[in-house]
């Protein structure tokens, strides 16, 4: 391990290295940098993986593979800043496949089962505007997605109210 001090660990039913190699291929630079075996004292079958190391972004991960006992919840997503609409729609469809679920406003599990949170870099502030009508109006247009759609949360914040 590097100088992180703290590292998200992941726990896997037995694909760890699976989803390690998955999210490394989603994401310049990142790369799988180690693996751990089990050995005669268990609990695992002597030389199978029982932790995989990866590093995303900047950051260390470690899965293991520890059994079907803990599976993810949506207690811990990934939220991940998406630079343009080709970025959310390359991500959105890479996590969803195999397998993985759609959710709603920019939520979904992939095919392990974790939760992501994919988000233009221009959401937050989006719903956040200053202007309440506008936020609210944007903030209306997401609730209504699975996916973000930015051009369509941008017309919906940029539209002309009626009198």
């Amino acid at each position: 391990m590097g100088t992180q001090r703290i590292t998200p660990c992941l726990w896997f039913d037995g694909n760890a290295v699976e989803a390690a190699e998955f999210y490394c291929s989603l994401f310049d630079g990142a790369r799988v940098t180690g693996t751990t075996l089990y050995n005669e004292a268990g609990p695992g079958e002597p030389g199978s993986v029982v932790t995989v190391t990866w590093e995303l972004e900047g950051t260390e991960y470690v899965g293991i593979n520890g059994g079907p006992e803990f599976p993810f919840t949506e207690a811990v997503s990934f939220q991940v800043a998406c630079e343009d609409q080709a970025e959310v729609d390359r991500l959105w469809t890479a996590l969803t496949a195999d397998g993985g679920q759609e959710s709603v406003c920019g939520w979904l599990k992939d095919r392990f089962g974790l939760s992501w949170q994919i988000i233009p870099a221009t959401l937050p502030a989006l719903i956040g505007d200053p202007d309440p009508e506008r936020a609210r109006r944007a903030t209306e247009a997401m609730y209504a997605m699975r996916k973000i759609d930015i051009a369509e949360v941008q017309r919906a914040a940029d539209a002309v109210p009626t009198a």
